[in-house]
């Protein structure tokens, strides 16, 4: 009996490399999905490459989508990203719908490659309070799946697997060590260089590096100022 398959978002990052080799321990031989949507830099885009091939993924697909026509965001327009720590409500680094968008994406594909799964590296606890990142969005999105798809009026939808959504980021730099995953390959900083060298002070270099000190690991992140 061969193995369930799952659409994997993979954005170079730590969560959702995590969540990703989660899934792939649980017996789902992965396809991995990166979107290009003109996000600030494409560091994160060639590290999610070589982490699909880390995970052995039966298929990497890279889908272009230019959400700079929309903006709204620091991460896709001329919007300065903060680097003065988390502020008041939702930060200017949210990208509108981004997470519906790419859920949506990774859902057509799991229709045409017949997946039971989309997995992917929302989380919910220490995190900079993107909405799309919560459990209650990720069910209802389970329900858009069931009723908005030929899978799901033949009753076999595929599911979001969200399996880092209530970790902590210590939980997860410690399940992902226990994993062998090569955290130092990942690039999670939103104003990144071309070579994926982190900068130390935006929200996302803020919570990972906390994560680590929480979780008492050395920090193998590449920064470009410490």
């Amino acid at each position: 009996m061969s193995a369930p398959r799952a659409v994997a978002l993979l954005s170079g990052g730590m969560d959702s490399l995590v969540a990703a080799a989660l899934a792939r321990v649980e017996g789902y031989s992965l396809t991995t999905l990166s979107v290009d949507y003109g996000q600030r830099h494409r560091a994160e885009l060639v590290a999610a490459e070589r982490l699909s091939r880390w995970l052995e993924a039966a298929d990497h697909r890279v889908v272009t989508l230019d959400l700079r026509a929309i903006g709204g965001s620091a991460l896709t327009a001329d919007v300065a990203v903060p680097t003065d720590g988390a502020s008041e409500g939702i930060p200017v680094t949210y990208v509108p719908a981004r997470n519906s968008v790419l859920l949506s994406l990774a859902l057509g594909l799991a229709e045409v490659i017949d997946a039971e799964a989309l997995v992917i590296g929302a989380n919910a606890v220490d995190y900079s309070g993107y909405p799309d990142c919560r459990p209650e969005f990720l069910d209802a999105f389970d329900r858009l799946a069931a009723l908005g798809t030929k899978a799901g009026i033949e009753g076999h939808a595929p599911r979001v697997l969200a399996p880092i959504v209530n970790m902590t980021k210590a939980d997860i730099v410690t399940t992902g060590v226990r994993l062998l995953v090569p955290f130092g390959e990942t690039v999670s900083c939103y104003a990144a260089t071309p070579d994926g060298l982190a900068c130390a002070a935006c929200d996302a270099c803020r919570i990972r590096a906390a994560g680590f000190r929480a979780a008492g690991i050395d920090d193998p992140t590449r920064y470009a100022t410490v």
